[in-house]
C-alpha cells in the first residue's frame, strides 16, 4: 500500500473511533502503543536481531492472534506491565490504559496495523501519518493540546535562519510534540537557503514530487549523531512525551532498545551541568505568566500557590514562568551556543525582575533580532508573542549586545487558523530581511528597523516592546479585516486580558483572613 492510502486508512478508522467518543488524542495514544509494538516485533526479526526490551508474554504476537474479551484483557496486561519497563519503552507505556471500549474495533486496529511492514515504509510516510494525527488533536479544543503544537511555517523559517549545522546539540525544554526537533533534523538533513525559498519543507506535500526531492547531505557518522546524539528535551505532561518520543522515533530519531532522550521532568527545577550544555535551543515555553502548583487546602478545597525557583545560575528569582524559562535557556548554552525562543509580550516589557533580566540579557549575550508575531497563529486565544534571536558569549563584563533588529509582522497582519492561516511564504520576506547568509549586513525597510543598544537601555525599563507601524484600520474603517478575521482578534484581545487577570489572580490567596 502505498503512504497516501495508508494515511487514508489509518484515517478512517479514526473517525470510526470518533463516533464511540474517542477522541484523537486517545486514538493517537491507542495507535502510539500498537505500533511501537508491531515495529519492536518487525525489530526483532532478521536482519535487524535486535532486542528491543519487549518481553515474549506481553510482545505483538501476544495480541496479534487473540479477538473480543481476550484481546481485550491481553492488551490490559501489556500496557500494565510494559508501564513498568525502563528505557525507551517504559516511556512509551508509562500510565497507559485501554481507551477503546469496543473489542472488536480494537480487533480491526491491530489487524490493520499487522498488516503492513511499517518498517519498510519511508520516515516520510510514517512521520506524515503521525504528524497528521497530532495536528487534528491539536485542532480538537476540547483536548487542549493546541497548546503544545507550534505552526509549523513559523518553527521552519526560524530553521532557515538559525541553520543549525551537523554533529552539533539542540535542546528544547518544553518540547511539546517535538516540532523543532523534526524541522531541525530536516534542516539539518537537506537545508539550505534556496530549499526553504521554495518551501520544500518537511510539511510541504511537494516534498513526494520526485522532481524536488532533496537529498541528504550527510555522511553515515553525522547520521548517527543526528539520530542519537543530537537532540534532548524536557515535556513535564506524560502522554504529550510520549507523543513527542513516538513522532520522533517515526521519523528515524531516537532508538527503539534505547534510553529516551527526552525527560519528564520540569526543566527549571535543575542547573544544566556544563558537561550538558548545548549548542543551540530551539523554544516555545508555555504560555501562562505565573508558574504555580495546585495544593489541597484546611478544607478540601483547592489553591492555586505560586512557584518560585531558586537557582544560583538565574539573574532573577521571580514566579514568572516565561522569564524562568529565558534564564533557564541562557543556562543552557554553551558559551559559543545559539538560540530562537518564542517568548511573550511581556517579557520585553515587564518591570521589576524582568527589567533586571533584560538588562542583564542584553549585557551578557548579543540579543541580535526579534520577529514580532501576528496574532492568531496560535491554538491558545489571545497570545501575543515574538521569536528572540540571540548568542551566548564568555562572561567577559563586556557589553555584547550592539543594537537589535525588529521585524513587525503584526501590524496590519491579520491570520486565523482556518480561515487565513499563516504559511511558510508569509514569512519569506522576513527570511530575506535576517539574512542567515550574513546578518552583519542588513537593510532596514519598512517592516525591519535597528535599535541600538543605547537606545534600547535608556527607554523606560529598557523595553524592547517597540513599534513604529501606524495601524492602518485606525483611521480607515475601508481598511478592517474581514468580519470572521476582526471577530477573532477581538476574541483574542479579550482571551488574552482574562489570561493575564487570571495570573493575577493565581497570586493571591483564596480567601481573607480575619
Amino acid at each position: 500500500m502505498n503512504a497516501p492510502a495508508l494515511v487514508q486508512k489509518v484515517w478512517n478508522y479514526c473517525h470510526t473511533l470518533r463516533d464511540d467518543g474517542v477522541g484523537y488524542g486517545d486514538y493517537l495514544e491507542q495507535l502510539t502503543y500498537l505500533l511501537f509494538l508491531k515495529m519492536a516485533h518487525e525489530y526483532a526479526q532478521p536482519p535487524y536481531d535486535r532486542d528491543t526490551k519487549v518481553p515474549t508474554e506481553y510482545n505483538w504476537e501476544s495480541l496479534s492472534g487473540l479477538t473480543g474479551e481476550k484481546l481485550e484483557e491481553q492488551y490490559r496486561k501489556v500496557l500494565k506491565n510494559l508501564a513498568k519497563a525502563g528505557g525507551m519503552l517504559g516511556a512509551i507505556f508509562y500510565k497507559a490504559e485501554n481507551k477503546i471500549p469496543d473489542p472488536a474495533k480494537l480487533s480491526r486496529i491491530v489487524t490493520m496495523i499487522n498488516s503492513e511492514n511499517w518498517i519498510s515504509l519511508d520516515a516520510d510516510a510514517k512521520g506524515d501519518l503521525y504528524e497528521g494525527l497530532l495536528q487534528k488533536n491539536a485542532e480538537d479544543t476540547k483536548s487542549g493540546a493546541g497548546q503544545y503544537f507550534t505552526p509549523r511555517p513559523l518553527i521552519d523559517a526560524i530553521l532557515a535562519c538559525v541553520q543549525p549545522e551537523p554533529e552539533k546539540t539542540i535542546a528544547d525544554p518544553a518540547c511539546g510534540t517535538g516540532g523543532f526537533f523534526l524541522s531541525a533534523s530536516d534542516w539539518i538533513t537537506y537545508g539550505d537557503p534556496q530549499w526553504i525559498q521554495k518551501e520544500m519543507t518537511h510539511w510541504n506535500s511537494s516534498k513526494h514530487d520526485e522532481s524536488t526531492i532533496a537529498k541528504s547531505k550527510l555522511n553515515n557518522d553525522q547520521v548517527q549523531f543526528l539520530r542519537d546524539k543530537t537532540f534532548s528535551g524536557n515535556e513535564i505532561v506524560p502522554s504529550t512525551r510520549r507523543m513527542c518520543l513516538m513522532n520522533l522515533f517515526l521519523h528515524n530519531i531516537g532508538s527503539i532498545d534505547g534510553e529516551p532522550d527526552i525527560e519528564r521532568a520540569d526543566a527549571l527545577l535543575t542547573q544544566v551541568k556544563d558537561e550538558d550544555k548545548v549548542d543551540y535551543v530551539l523554544a516555545n515555553p508555555p504560555f501562562g505568566k505565573k508558574s504555580s502548583m495546585t495544593i489541597t487546602n484546611a478544607e478540601g478545597g483547592e489553591d492555586k500557590e505560586a512557584l518560585t525557583y531558586v537557582r544560583q545560575d538565574f539573574w532573577a528569582t521571580t514566579t514568572n514562568k516565561q522569564l524562568n524559562f529565558l534564564q533557564h535557556i541562557i543556562s543552557s548554552l554553551k558559551d559559543t551556543g545559539k538560540a530562537a525562543v518564542v517568548l511573550p509580550d511581556n517579557v520585553l516589557f515587564e518591570g521589576g525582575a524582568g527589567e533586571r533580566i533584560r538588562r542583564k540579557w542584553l549585557n551578557n549575550c548579543d540579543v541580535h533580532t526579534i520577529l514580532r508575531l501576528p496574532t492568531g497563529i496560535f491554538y491558545a486565544n489571545g497570545v501575543k508573542a515574538n521569536v528572540v534571536f540571540f548568542d551566548n558569549a564568555t562572561r567577559d563584563e563586556k557589553v555584547h549586545t550592539k543594537g537589535i533588529w525588529f521585524y513587525d509582522l503584526r501590524t496590519n497582519k491579520h491570520f486565523t487558523l482556518k480561515q487565513r492561516p499563516m504559511t511558510l511564504n508569509d514569512l519569506k520576506d522576513f527570511i530575506k530581511c535576517y539574512n542567515p547568509e550574513n546578518r552583519h549586513e542588513r537593510q532596514e525597510t519598512e517592516r525591519f528597523k535597528y535599535y541600538s543598544y543605547d537606545e534600547l537601555v535608556n527607554r523606560d525599563k529598557a523595553s524592547l516592546d517597540i513599534f513604529w507601524l501606524k495601524d492602518d484600520s485606525l483611521d480607515n474603517l475601508d481598511n478592517l479585516p474581514p468580519p470572521d478575521i476582526l471577530q477573532q482578534e477581538i476574541i483574542d484581545h479579550l482571551e488574552a486580558a482574562l489570561a493575564a487577570f487570571k495570573d493575577v489572580a493565581a497570586g493571591l490567596p483564596s480567601s481573607v483572613e480575619e
